[in-house]
């Protein structure tokens, strides 16, 4: 600082010891008594019964077998919930995390979100937020999850379709997989970091 400039500092990506912190069940460790982690919707929540795998994939088209996600949806009425309480029927807010065990496959269990409205009387289409950590990436990687079988919904969506080619649209499609998964219809949504079908990520 001799100069009198603040320099920018480096950057600490998630490292390989996320997991110790944040997913204690895949470290292998007791869970806390508040655990954030990938069932977002109890026995009592209302809505359609989902379940949502996929793999985090990186440039050279290899799985991405530690990666961390951090995922944030609105309920079946289109509501956030601000306030975890593991005690809820629904959060809005859960993780998830990649597995060596489980070849790199990543899950989660929820309620299809509904329509959230915006203030100018328009509507988003049912999504999930995703945000992507793993060793290596500096700042988390943020994108949206659409459903395939959410056509009317899409075509009107305007964060959707802010994305010009309709190629880059459809990698934020998760793909209905299964009607009998473990916890109702199953999806699928691969995650591609760089390369040939790199999934959209968002700048904010």
């Amino acid at each position: 600082m001799a100069d009198g400039v603040l320099r920018e500092t480096a950057s600490q990506t998630a490292g390989p010891y996320v997991h110790i912190g944040l997913a204690l069940d895949i470290a292998g460790l007791p869970p806390r008594e508040q655990e954030v982690w990938n069932r977002l919707a109890g026995d009592q929540a209302e809505g359609e019964r989902i379940e949502i795998v996929g793999r985090v994939i990186d440039g050279n088209g290899d799985i991405v077998r530690d990666a961390l996600l951090e995922v944030w949806q609105a309920n079946a009425d289109g509501q956030y919930q601000p306030r975890f309480d593991s005690d809820a029927p629904f959060n809005s807010f859960g993780r998830t995390a990649a597995t060596v065990e489980n070849d790199g496959e990543w899950q989660f269990f929820t309620v299809k979100p509904g329509a959230v409205a915006l203030a100018n009387g328009r509507q988003m289409a049912p999504h999930i937020n995703l945000m992507v950590f793993a060793r290596g990436i500096n700042i988390q990687l943020s994108t949206r999850l659409y459903f395939e079988d959410e056509t009317e919904a899409n075509a009107g969506c305007p964060i959707f379709n802010a994305i010009e080619s309709p190629t880059r649209r459809q990698t934020l499609l998760a793909r209905r997989e299964s009607d009998d998964g473990e916890s109702g219809a199953r999806y699928r949504f691969d995650i591609r970091l760089q390369g040939e079908g790199e999934t959209a990520f968002f700048d904010f």
